[in-house]
């Protein structure tokens, strides 16, 4: 597992960059963004409401080629974005990089809708219907037809990096939100959530993208209504602390709030590369995913499921993430830590640290800082060293043995981690800080008490159902890369080893799981941002023509 979280770290490092030093890809998707946002003056905000139309179903014609509504299309991409990054990951940001992180996670959206509305578009101008009848498309096939042949290499590194990014971003990261939630809520074992996970996403990606659609657009709206209502419930109930919530969100966008909680604090680099990095994962714009689910739409207009698309990050982002946020923020469950507990093993992440180490700076725990030798335990309290969970230290931390009793005796440490061969029955009580979906399910848990001490379980709810639908529909976007790469016959064996991706997921690491997802996801945008900056011409055309024309209405 240390090798693992090494590996996972160093290459999330190497994509994106270190927070000392000026993060390249964050750079690109900012750039990218502005740049397709000034091309195409603002589409964002001067065709909404054409957007709004087409979603209805004003323009939808059966008899056009394709495998989905504009309504499924929409649904699926957003069953792949509305999810755990509203969840889990709205919560990564604001734990990593404070409140001014959210700021940044804004930024990216409103430049997201430019890039989903451009990559949508040339998704289907682009797009092969393939001999089953079905459609096929997104960057590998954009950038080989709309670039010419001479640009494969790009599309062929763009698909290799989907398929990795959907065994990682679109699938592990969900597999482990679901059993960590599970496991903090319930105290179901990891493994069991992962066995019964895998199955589900098994049983569900064999049916094919026509039944993914049909599960997405039903299971899609109901999931965010509930999620949204709630959220927004909680802001209504604590709406006394809501302005002082915004205000700290624009405070610290450029310059940090200091260490608090959970919130390790850092540089305005590392804010910024946590606020557009969650962004990313949240709307997946500009990223390359979206354009798969928008190519199987029934329609002979690009541009119209290009307005459909640019209506995903304004969903996912700009209201979901934001209630998500907001509700973190202004319970204050970002600055507390609570009574928690979790087994002594690798997955849990502990780390030991000597007792006169520094305070903890950007979440990091130096190898100077990590403790090697025996740890004496006196009615379960470790003796000379502290604990360290979640960027953060244990406080009052006591280990008890599987029948509850305190434990006496000797820990054995060796750079900070407890071997757990003869010790896996142990657990570590105390106050910790909370991270990833445990941390909004607090936040619920605290908006919805005056109603009864319900609310982390409807977090918990929507962490399955979230994170299930997720891995469904991203299991789509890899196999059209597998098709594009290999063809149909290789579309089997992908699917087995994605879901053996899933069951691994769930039992890894937090750091692992998530330095790997942001990794993929990184590496998957950047040929997609390179090909929209090409084909910025050929968008802002297409763009031209279409709203020169006048549209009436199938129905």
């Amino acid at each position: 597992m240390d090798f693992l979280n090494n590996f996972a770290s160093g290459l999330a490092g190497t994509v994106w960059g270190w927070p000392e030093v000026f993060p390249v890809m964050v750079a690109a998707l900012l750039i990218t963004g502005l740049f397709t946002t000034i091309s195409l003056r603002f589409i964002q905000l001067r065709k909404l409401k054409h957007s709004l139309d087409v979603v209805r179903g004003k323009y939808d014609d059966p008899s056009h080629e394709g495998d989905l509504s504009h309504f499924q299309a929409l649904t699926t991409a957003l069953s792949a974005t509305v999810g755990i990054g509203n969840i889990a990951g709205v919560a990564t940001a604001i734990h990593y990089g404070g409140p001014g992180a959210l700021f940044w996670m804004w930024v990216t959206a409103v430049f997201g809708m430019a890039l989903k509305y451009a990559e949508c578009t040339l998704a289907i101008k682009y797009r092969q219907i393939l001999p089953d009848g079905s459609a096929s498309g997104g960057p590998m096939y954009y950038i080989e037809k709309g670039l010419g042949k001479n640009w494969k290499p790009l599309a062929v590194a763009f698909a290799v990096c989907a398929v990795i990014s959907s065994f990682g971003s679109g699938n592990s990261i969900q597999a482990f939100t679901v059993a960590d939630q599970i496991r903090s809520d319930l105290g179901v074992s990891t493994w069991i959530t992962g066995l019964i996970s895998a199955s589900l996403v098994a049983l569900v990606i064999l049916g094919g993208i026509k039944r993914i659609g049909a599960v997405t657009s039903k299971l899609v709206p109901y999931m965010a209504v509930i999620y949204v209502v709630s959220g927004a419930l909680i802001l209504l109930l604590n709406l006394s602390a809501l302005p002082g919530a915004i205000t700290s969100i624009f405070a610290s966008a450029f310059k940090p709030a200091a260490q608090v909680g959970g919130f390790a604090g850092g540089t305005f680099i590392f804010m910024l590369t946590w606020g557009v990095k969650r962004g990313l994962f949240s709307n997946e714009s500009g990223q390359g995913s979206a354009p798969i689910a928008h190519a199987a739409a029934k329609t002979d207009e690009p541009v119209r499921e290009g307005v459909v698309a640019m209506m995903g990050p304004l969903i996912d982002t700009l209201i979901i993430c934001s209630i998500t946020g907001l509700v973190i923020l202004s319970t204050g469950a970002w600055r507390d830590k609570v009574a928690d507990s979790v087994p002594v093993n690798t997955q849990s992440a502990l780390t030991v640290i000597q007792e006169n180490a520094q305070v903890l700076t950007d979440g990091k725990v130096s190898d100077e800082m990590k403790f090697t030798g025996e740890v004496e335990c006196l009615s379960g309290r470790p003796q000379g060293v502290f604990m360290v969970r979640n960027h953060s230290l244990v406080e009052m931390p006591v280990f008890s043995g599987e029948d509850g009793t305190l434990f006496e005796g000797i820990l054995s440490v060796e750079d900070g981690d407890i071997q757990t061969d003869e010790l896996a029955a142990l657990t570590l009580s105390g106050h910790m800080a909370q991270n990833g979906s445990p941390l909004t399910a607090m936040a619920f848990k605290r908006g919805l008490s005056p109603f009864g001490d319900w609310g982390h379980l409807l977090i918990t709810l929507s962490v399955v159902l979230f994170g299930i639908s997720t891995a469904i529909s991203w299991s789509y976007y890899g196999d059209r890369a597998v098709v594009y790469l290999f063809g149909p016959k290789f579309v089997f064996p992908y699917k087995i080893i994605f879901c053996v991706m899933n069951f691994l997921g769930a039992i890894f690491t937090l750091e692992v799981v998530w330095n790997f997802g942001d990794s993929a996801l990184g590496l998957m945008a950047l040929p997609n941002l390179i090909a929209l900056i090409f084909l910025a011409k050929k968008v802002r055309g297409m763009t031209g023509e279409y709203f020169s024309r006048d549209h009436k209405p199938y129905r």
